[in-house]
C-alpha cells in the first residue's frame, strides 16, 4: 500500500507502487492532461521528478503543470534540449555541449566550423516546431558513468564525455532521448516535445568552454519559452518596448553619457548627463542631511593588511584593482565599510552617541569581466550611495523602520511605487550564536512588519555574519532591480576592533547595518533612463526648457525670457538659429525636454509665451510669470 498525501491535505491510497503520471490521473483527466512532472516530499527536502517517475513508499506528492514556476523551469530546460535535437538534425557535425535555464528562457552551447547566422536561427526554429507537433516521448535512461563516456564517445560527442568524465567514478548518469536525440541531464523533463509550443529563438552570442578564455569560443543560441501564446507575445512585446528605452541607446540620443575603449567599464559623462548625475546625488546628499546621516569621505586607495583584517583580501582578491608605492602593497577599494569603520574608531565613542549614522558618495572600482560590462547598469568604476549605522543590537529594529521609510519615499520620489521585499536569513556556514542570529533575523522582520510590508523569506541567503533586507523595485516595464540593501553586520566591528563605551562603562562592540537605497548611482541613473525611456521628470530634466524664436525680431526678447528663467532657478536653452520654427519644435522634442516656449511678435508685443509640453500637448498663450508658477510645483521631488 502506496499512500499520497496531496497539497490540499487530502489522500490517495494505492495497492502497488504507482507512478506521478498514474496519480494525477486518478484526480482526474484534465489534470493529467496538463500534467508536466511532480514535486515529490515537503519541505526542503522536496525535489522535481518526472511523470513517469515511479513512487514507491508514503509521500507528499504535488503535480506540476505549466501554471507552476516549476513547470515553467521545465519547459524552458525542455526547451533548450529540443533546441539541441533540432541543431543536430540540420547540422549533424555540430557537437553539443550544455543548456540550462536562465531567467526568461534558455540557452545552449555548440561547437560548430562556422558562426550560426540569423538565417540559420529562422531554420533551426522550423525545425523545433516540426519536432514539437510529432509529439515524441521524452524518456529517461540511468547509465554508469563510464559506459555513458563511452556511449557519446561513440557518437562523437567529446563535450559531453568530457563532461561525464568529470563526475567521480562508480556514480551513474541520466540521459534523456526523445526520437533520434540523446543528451545528458539530471531532469526532470516534460513527458514529450508536443508540451513545447510556444518559444522564439533570440540571438547567437560567443562562450567559451568551461567559462575559460583558454578554450574553444563556443556559440550559445539563446531562446525563451513560455507556457502559453499570450505570455510569449507579451514578453516579446515587453523586449520590443525595453529596446526603444534602452539606456545606452538613450544615453547617445539625449547626449548624457558615453562609454570609451580607453578606460572600459567607466563612464564619461557628458554635460547633460552630469547635470542629471548631480540632481540624483544632491537630492540623495538632503536626504542624508533630513534623516541624520553625517556624511563623511573615505581615501581611495587603502593598504593590502586592511583588506586582509576585513576579510576581503581572500574573498575578493580577484575583483581588486592593486597598485604598489614604496614597496607597499594597496587596493582601491571596492567598497567603503572598512573606510567607516576606521573613521569611527578616531575619538571615544559612548552608547549616547548612538546610532551614529554616516553616509558617503563614495566611488568603488571592482574589476569586472569585460563580457559582465553593460553600459552604466554594470562598469568597474562606481559610486554608491553608501551609508553604515553603527548601534546596539536594541536599536537594529527602529533603524530598519526608518530606513524602510526613507527607501520608500525616495523610490516614490523617483517614480517608482511598486516594491519587493526579501528577508535573508542564516546560511549553513556561519559566525555567531543561534541567539544572536535570532535576534537579528527577528529585528529585521519586526522592522519590516511595522512598516507594513509584505515580504517573503530567503532561507540561507544571508552573508555568513547576520542577514539582511533586499529592497526591489519594479520598473514601468515589471522589470525587478535590487538596488537597496540593509545588513546586519557584528563581524567587521569586531575584526578591526570596534568599541564604544556602554553605559556601564564598559567596552561593547557595535553593530553596523550597511545599507544603500540607490545603490550604484551610475546604475540607478541607467534605470532611470529606462524607466522614463528618457523622458525624465522636470526636476531631473538636464534641460527643463528650451526657448525659442520664430524670426530674427524675437531674438532680443526670447533672451530675456531664457535670462528670466534661469534667474529663477531653471536649467534653460536658447534656440536662436535661423530655422524653421517646426524644425526646431522636432529636434527639442526628440531631446524630450519637458517644456518648450516659442516666442513671435505677437508674444513679444504682449509680454507673454506659447508653451508646449512634452508629448505634443500644446499649453497655449501664458504670462511668463504663470508659466514660472506652473513649472515651480514639479521642481520639488519633495513635495
Amino acid at each position: 500500500m502506496v499512500s499520497i498525501q496531496l497539497p490540499d491535505g487530502s489522500r490517495r491510497e494505492f495497492d502497488a507502487p504507482v507512478t506521478v503520471a498514474e496519480v494525477a490521473a486518478s484526480i482526474g483527466a484534465g489534470l493529467a492532461k496538463a500534467a508536466l512532472g511532480g514535486r515529490v516530499g515537503s519541505g526542503e527536502s522536496a525535489r522535481l521528478v518526472d511523470l513517469s517517475h515511479r513512487i514507491e513508499s508514503d509521500t507528499a506528492l504535488a503535480i506540476v503543470t505549466p501554471k507552476d514556476a516549476d513547470g515553467l523551469d521545465m519547459i524552458r530546460h525542455s526547451t533548450a534540449h529540443l533546441l539541441a535535437y533540432a541543431v543536430k538534425e540540420l547540422f549533424p557535425d555540430a557537437q553539443i555541449t550544455i543548456g540550462p535555464t536562465i531567467e526568461h528562457g534558455f540557452y545552449y552551447d555548440f561547437s560548430y566550423k562556422r558562426p550560426f547566422t540569423t538565417e540559420d536561427l529562422a531554420v533551426i526554429e522550423k525545425k523545433m516546431t516540426e519536432l514539437a507537433n510529432k509529439d515524441e516521448p521524452v524518456t529517461r535512461r540511468v547509465l554508469p558513468r563510464d559506459e555513458a563516456v563511452a556511449y557519446f564517445k561513440s557518437i562523437g560527442e567529446a563535450y559531453k564525455a568530457e563532461i561525464i568524465a568529470s563526475i567521480p567514478a562508480g556514480e551513474d548518469v541520466s540521459l534523456y532521448s526523445e526520437g533520434a536525440f540523446t543528451d545528458l541531464c539530471r531532469g526532470p523533463h516534460v513527458p514529450s516535445t508536443g508540451k513545447l509550443k510556444f518559444f522564439k529563438l533570440m540571438k547567437v552570442a560567443g562562450a567559451y568552454w568551461r567559462g575559460d578564455h583558454r578554450n574553444e569560443m563556443l556559440q550559445r543560441v539563446y531562446g525563451t519559452a513560455w507556457a502559453s501564446k499570450d505570455d510569449l507575445q507579451k514578453y516579446l512585446t515587453m523586449l520590443e518596448e525595453a529596446e526603444k528605452r534602452d539606456h545606452r541607446k538613450l544615453g547617445r540620443e539625449l547626449d548624457l553619457f558615453h562609454i570609451d575603449e580607453h578606460s572600459p567599464g567607466t563612464v564619461f559623462w557628458h554635460p547633460k548627463g552630469w547635470t542629471l548625475w548631480q540632481e540624483v546625488e544632491q537630492y540623495m546628499r538632503r536626504v542624508y542631511r533630513d534623516n541624520g546621516y553625517q556624511e563623511v569621505k573615505g581615501p581611495q586607495i587603502l593598504d593590502q593588511g586592511l583588506w586582509e583584517k576585513t576579510g576581503h583580501w581572500d574573498k575578493y582578491r580577484e575583483n581588486m584593482f592593486v597598485t604598489e608605492s614604496e614597496k607597499r602593497d594597496y587596493a582601491l577599494k571596492p567598497m567603503n565599510c572598512p573606510g567607516h569603520i576606521l573613521i569611527f574608531k578616531q575619538g571615544i565613542k559612548s552608547y549616547r552617541d548612538l546610532p551614529l549614522r554616516f553616509g558617503e558618495f563614495g566611488q568603488c572600482h571592482r574589476n569586472e569581466p569585460t563580457g559582465g560590462l553593460h553600459g552604466i547598469m554594470r562598469v568597474r568604476a562606481f559610486t554608491q550611495d553608501d551609508g553604515h549605522i553603527f548601534c546596539t543590537e536594541d536599536q537594529i529594529q527602529a533603524e530598519v523602520i526608518a530606513f524602510t521609510t526613507l527607501l520608500q519615499k525616495v523610490y516614490r520620489h523617483f517614480g517608482f511605487n511598486d516594491i519587493i521585499y526579501k528577508l535573508s536569513t542564516r546560511p549553513e556556514k556561519r559566525i555567531g550564536t543561534e541567539e544572536s542570529w535570532d535576534r537579528a533575523e527577528n529585528a529585521l522582520a519586526a522592522g519590516l512588519k511595522a512598516s507594513g510590508c509584505d515580504f517573503e523569506y530567503l532561507p540561507g541567503e544571508g552573508a555568513f555574519y547576520g542577514p539582511k533586507i533586499e529592497y526591489t523595485l519594479k520598473d514601468a516595464l515589471g522589470r525587478p532591480w535590487q538596488c537597496g540593501t540593509i545588513q546586519v553586520d557584528p563581524n567587521l566591528p569586531e575584526r578591526l576592533d570596534a568599541e564604544y563605551v556602554g553605559e556601564d562603562g564598559a567596552r561593547h562592540r557595535p553593530i553596523v547595518l550597511h545599507r544603500a537605497i540607490v545603490g550604484s548611482l551610475e546604475r540607478f541613473i541607467g534605470i532611470l533612463i529606462e524607466q522614463h525611456a528618457g523622458a525624465l521628470p522636470t526636476w531631473l530634466s538636464p534641460v527643463q526648457v528650451s526657448v525659442m524664436n520664430i524670426t530674427d525680431g524675437q531674438a532680443d526678447y526670447a533672451r530675456e525670457v531664457a535670462q528670466t528663467l534661469q534667474k529663477q532657478g531653471l536649467r534653460v536653452t536658447l534656440d536662436l538659429r535661423n530655422e524653421k520654427i517646426t524644425y526646431k519644435i522636432r529636434e527639442h522634442s526628440l531631446q524630450k525636454v519637458p517644456y518648450l516656449i516659442v516666442v513671435g511678435d505677437k508674444e513679444r508685443d504682449a509680454g507673454t509665451v506659447a508653451v508646449r509640453a512634452r508629448g505634443n500637448q500644446d499649453l497655449g498663450v501664458m504670462a511668463l510669470a504663470a508659466f514660472s508658477q506652473k513649472i515651480s510645483a514639479e521642481l520639488n521631488p519633495e513635495q
